[in-house]
């Protein structure tokens, strides 16, 4: 999981969004806005994990056993203690799993909707172009048309079909 956060981050505060270069603007802000982001939650991932490591080693530390019953008392209450403090950094470990999963589920969600409105806009463009190249044929089909029946009218061919009944 490591891994897989530094990876994200190196590529998004490099400029690399799903593959297409950054440029500037939005997509460059969005861009950093998700690295620190990235970076804050690698922050809170490893403070959860040091937090339930640090301890689970306090308690086996405390788990022994002595014979004076005050120390006993005091050691049941630290043990209760990082137990306590253990069970709260592994729930912060799942609101950061569920966290990354919205966040995973809605920037799917973001980025197919910015491949959709790209193909749009490329789309509109190519009809664009489709059109002017109609009217274009259209006009010169007109005018050859009309070329066409110029030289018909004034042509041999015409003048005898005129005289023949």
């Amino acid at each position: 999981m490591y891994s897989q956060l530094e990876e994200n981050e190196q590529r998004w505060s490099s400029g690399v969004r799903g593959g297409a270069g950054a440029g500037s603007g939005p997509t460059a802000a969005a861009a950093s806005a998700a690295a620190q982001k990235q970076k804050t939650l690698l922050q809170r991932v490893e403070g959860d994990i040091a937090n339930i490591v640090d301890n689970f080693s306090h308690l086996v530390n405390v788990a022994r056993v002595n014979d004076p019953p005050v120390r006993n008392s005091q050691e049941a209450f630290m043990m209760e203690m990082r137990a306590a403090r253990m069970v709260q950094a592994a729930d912060s470990l799942l609101k950061l799993v569920s966290e990354l999963k919205q966040t995973a589920i809605f920037s799917g969600f973001a980025s197919l909707n910015d491949h959709v409105e790209q193909r749009r806009i490329e789309f509109n463009q190519l009809a664009e172009k489709t059109d002017h190249t109609l009217s274009r044929v259209g006009e010169e089909a007109a005018a050859n048309l009309k070329e066409l029946e110029s030289h018909y009218s004034s042509s041999a061919q015409k003048t005898m079909q005129n005289l023949q009944p």
